[in-house]
């Protein structure tokens, strides 16, 4: 295939020509010749200031990472006989991640014997969901994990 459809530098639509002659006007304005669509018949290239448009290309893909938010998981482990003071400083860290618009992975840690008595460790879950009603909302319902329950927190929106 000698032949490629040929856009010029502003836009415009130059026609099929041959590769000869889409260099040769190319190097006439000083610019690079760029394959935008190999697989078109015939193949479409256009006149351009390659390094250019690959800065500009960079500098979008860095505004866009500017505005992006990243959503990080934060973890917090409980067990079935946590004591009142350990519960309320777990409760300031769960609103504090919540806060700062992450996610909260709650993990309720059983051990041993108390894996017979479940019920203690989803005392303190249920009364967890309920005290974080006002900061955050249940992304999902408590469920079993090898030897723990785990659920997950977002921030209200």
């Amino acid at each position: 295939m000698s032949q490629l459809r040929l856009i010029g530098a502003e836009g415009e639509q130059i026609g099929v020509v041959s590769i000869q002659e889409a260099l040769k006007l190319a190097q006439e304005q000083q610019l690079d010749l760029v394959e935008i669509a190999p697989q078109a018949t015939p193949p479409v290239c256009r006149v351009m200031d390659y390094s250019k448009y690959r800065f500009e290309q960079h500098k979008k893909e860095r505004e866009a990472k500017k505005k992006q938010k990243v959503i990080q998981i934060k973890e917090l482990r409980f067990k079935p006989t946590i004591a009142e003071h350990d519960y309320q400083v777990k409760l300031k860290h769960l609103e504090k991640f919540l806060k700062h618009h992450d996610k909260v992975k709650v993990r309720m840690i059983y051990r041993g014997r108390e894996m017979a008595h479940m019920e203690l460790g989803q005392q303190v879950l249920d009364r967890l969901i309920r005290d974080s009603v006002e900061i955050g909302e249940l992304e999902k319902s408590p469920f079993r994990e090898g030897r723990s329950i785990v659920l997950f927190f977002k921030p209200k929106a």
